[in-house]
């Protein structure tokens, strides 16, 4: 009895002493991001622009996977059953916080399934219309949907997207009910907008920003309470007497639920180091954004975040009576 009781114990330090080797060493191979929205979308762009510098800091490959649907909830749940072992992580925005209240069975409790590493940026959001649409500036804008908010299409990139909440408040602000048009995902939604198959669409800066530039969408308002840098003549929503449309998509970087600490410190580091690079700064501002601090670029501040907004959002979504199955 002795002698299996020294063999069981011998076993578990050989794999304690294993399970601290390969955290010490991590990471020994590519690490996948999953993404839970299309390719091409605003938090696609996002990732894609951390993942690089992140490949660097870490000597093993950042992969993105975009795993798209239900509003971000499939790749969320899809990270929050995988191996707590660093190499499977989410990067996800504003919809952790709503999807608890939006969706009725939902498959992960956002606050207990994910270690959060960080958050990695605050994203402002823009109103944009198909670039032939009636009204020609906010002003116009406002007093149209008031009129003709019954006949207006206004596309979102699904429910529990970014731009899907964007819209609730501005019908909410405006008293108005528009045709909404779901899609699967933002970059669709601004392919029917560029190409007027719809009217409007309310979607973040690194959806929006390029195609304003260009002169492929009408644009109206941002919806943060300073403007923009990149989009200095774009007025903002409490500029045009919309104060309360007021919201910025922030973005968070987690881990699957007990995965361990060291490795959680390493990936933040790693993000950390992402968002002090030059050349993310630079293009985060030319998309109308700005990298996370340090501060924010924490575990306990993502914590801290997603707990406020998942509180935040709750009334503002039982109020408009949306949810989903």
């Amino acid at each position: 009895m002795l002698l299996k009781h020294l063999a069981m114990l011998s076993i578990g330090v050989a794999l304690s002493a294993t399970s601290a080797f390969a955290q010490s060493n991590y990471p020994t191979q590519p690490i996948t991001v999953v993404v839970p929205f299309s390719a091409g979308g605003p938090t696609d762009t996002v990732t894609r622009l951390i993942a690089q510098t992140m490949t660097s800091e870490l000597g093993q490959q950042v992969l993105v996977q975009n795993v798209g649907g239900a509003g971000g909830t499939l790749g969320a749940g899809q990270v929050a059953k995988a191996k707590p072992d660093g190499y499977t992580l989410l990067l996800h925005h504003i919809g952790m916080s709503t999807a608890p209240t939006l969706y009725r069975q939902l498959a992960f409790d956002p606050l207990k399934d994910f270690a959060p590493i960080g958050q990695v940026t605050s994203v402002p959001m823009t109103i944009v219309a198909r670039k032939d649409l009636e009204p020609a500036d906010a002003a116009g804008l406002i007093s149209y949907l008031k009129e003709n908010g019954a006949d207006t299409t206004y596309a979102h990139a699904g429910i529990g997207s970014a731009s899907h909440l964007c819209g609730m408040l501005l019908q909410e602000a405006l008293g108005v009910q528009m045709v909404t048009v779901p899609y699967q995902g933002a970059a669709p939604a601004m392919t029917d907008i560029v190409g007027g198959q719809v009217d409007l669409l309310c979607d973040q800066t690194t959806n929006t920003t390029n195609q304003i530039k260009a002169g492929e969408v009408k644009a109206y308002a941002v919806t943060t309470p300073e403007r923009v840098a990149s989009l200095p003549d774009l007025p903002t929503t409490k500029d045009v007497g919309l104060d309360k449309l007021q919201i910025g998509v922030w973005h968070g970087l987690y881990a699957p639920a007990g995965t361990d600490p060291a490795i959680i410190a390493k990936l933040e580091a790693a993000l950390q180091k992402a968002l002090a690079d030059e050349t993310v700064k630079s293009r985060f501002a030319e998309l109308g954004t700005a990298p996370a601090t340090a501060a924010d670029a924490t575990p306990k501040s993502l914590e801290t975040q997603l707990a406020s907004q998942i509180e935040l959002w709750r009334p503002i979504i039982q109020a408009a009576g949306t949810f989903a199955d």
